[in-house]
């Protein structure tokens, strides 16, 4: 899935998390990051005009990383305060990316469970 915005074509998404340690497998990461793909791909496609449009699909790629904590558990890992934050900065930054800049950090992400 390709993105026409050059910040987030040139950004890997949680790679701060990728690392020797294996604490947070790399298969797992791959799909939190194809997560955070896919919601830009649909900023792009569907040009929120607001920011309660944004959340909309911000809120619903929280949705999926909810759904992605058991890939995480199943693999001996969990998404802990450091996962928490790098995913919560990875939203901040799609935002700012696309010019939503009195974006709210909390509600970007409001449906967590994690």
């Amino acid at each position: 899935m390709t993105v026409t915005n050059e910040r987030i074509a040139a950004h890997a998404f949680l790679e701060p998390l990728y690392g020797d340690d294996d604490f947070y497998p790399a298969h797992v990461l791959d799909r939190g990051a194809a997560i955070l793909t896919r919601l830009c791909a649909r900023i792009e496609a569907e040009r929120p005009a607001d920011l309660a449009g944004l959340y909309v699909l911000t809120h619903a790629a929280t949705e999926e990383f909810n759904a992605l904590e058991e890939a995480f558990d199943e693999a001996g890992s969990e998404i802990d305060t450091v996962a928490r934050e790098q995913i919560g900065e990875e939203f901040w930054f799609v935002a700012m990316a696309y010019g939503f800049e009195g974006a709210d950090a909390e509600e970007l992400v409001a449906p967590r469970d994690w």
